[in-house]
């Protein structure tokens, strides 16, 4: 699963996993999203009270418990933390707020181009600018410091904690939100969402799957590896809308979505920036996490705090457009990032990109 027919072969998995959990029932150009079922998951318990975004996303369970399986069975489970655990939250906040700017992860960036979301070209652009801006703090030195070996129990409660929320969904007691209209009420069978989401997990685990590692490693290095992953979910999601008719070339009138370029472009440069700094994207976060990297579970802790607060202070975009409270949040966000990334410069020292790539600062 190294090799480059590997990665294809998972972006392929992807993008046609995507449109059938779409024929199933999930919302069109939303088969799997990162960004939109923790904000769902989040408003589910009551974290947040939109009530068209509340459902326990069975697809984000099953991408946790097939990386954590998978990474058990092939002894790569490894309970590390400590590296900047605060930054990090905040950081998975802000990408959170960029990509609810936009209306979707990078990964749902990469399906709403195979489904003819000409919107999401605007996403794509402030995507690969946000990396762009990220590489240059890397190589001079942007640095998160370094993880420590942590108790085996603190790598299995992330895991067992998802293995709850599934049992919460199967059960639906009183205290749990399902959305009756909106987005949040369309899903596939709870089972087919579980299944999928084990797949994807399993193989992003092995390919070490990444939507802003393909576009650092092709810019700093020159390596296609990742990218083809990314280009291959494209093709096969493009190919699954065209077979089964979801497929719109344009730019109005698209599934949650909204033809706002300039707050497109500029929630994606905010996430594709913080996902640099974070060292992966939202879905890669989750198989880190999943590994037993608890400075990735508090990532996505910071991910749902963000959505939670998104949806709570109309900082979310919608179909009709950003809001002013959502642009206003996106500039501080912005001004979070360069504080940040300033301030955790390491001159003399080499950069790390979690993952295990070394990079030489200047």
């Amino acid at each position: 699963m190294d090799s480059k027919k590997g990665i294809i072969f998972t972006g392929a998995v992807i993008g046609i996993l995507a449109v059938v959990l779409v024929r199933f029932g999930n919302p069109v150009n939303m088969g799997i999203c990162i960004a939109c079922f923790i904000r769902d998951t989040t408003g589910a318990l009551g974290l947040h009270r939109a009530e068209v975004v509340q459902y326990i996303r069975p697809e984000i369970i099953g991408i946790i418990l097939g990386a954590f399986l998978i990474s058990l069975a092939k002894k790569e489970f490894d309970v590390r933390g400590g590296s900047s655990p605060f930054i990090r939250f905040i950081l998975g906040f802000v990408v959170m707020i960029g990509a609810l700017m936009f209306l979707g992860c990078p990964l749902r960036m990469v399906l709403r181009l195979g489904g003819g979301d000409l919107n999401a070209l605007f996403g794509l652009a402030g995507f690969a600018s946000g990396i762009v801006v990220g590489i240059i703090f890397l190589k001079n030195g942007f640095s998160l410091k370094r993880t420590y070996k942590l108790s085996q129990l603190e790598g299995y409660l992330f895991p067992l904690f998802n293995a709850g929320l599934f049992i919460l969904l199967l059960t639906a007691p009183a205290f749990i939100f399902f959305s009756s209209k909106g987005p949040g009420a369309g899903h596939a069978p709870v089972w087919i969402a579980l299944a999928a989401g084990l797949i994807v997990g399993v193989l992003v685990q092995r390919t070490r799957l990444c939507m802003v590692g393909g576009i650092r490693d092709a810019i700093l290095f020159k390596d296609t590896y990742l990218i083809l992953g990314f280009i291959s979910i494209i093709v096969f999601a493009s190919l699954g809308n065209l077979y089964f008719g979801f497929y719109k070339l344009s730019f109005a009138g698209q599934s949650v979505a909204h033809a706002d370029g300039v707050w497109n472009f500029l929630g994606m440069a905010l996430a594709g920036w913080g996902s640099v700094l974070l060292g992966g994207c939202p879905l890669r976060q989750l198989i880190l996490a999943a590994e037993g990297n608890v400075d990735s579970v508090i990532t996505v802790l910071g991910m749902s705090a963000g959505a939670a607060f998104a949806h709570n202070f109309s900082l979310a975009a919608s179909a009709q457009g950003p809001s002013p409270n959502g642009k206003i949040a996106v500039l501080i966000g912005f001004a979070l990032l360069l504080v940040i990334a300033y301030f955790n410069l390491e001159r003399d020292a080499k950069a790390t990109v979690q993952g295990g790539v070394k990079i030489g600062a200047n």
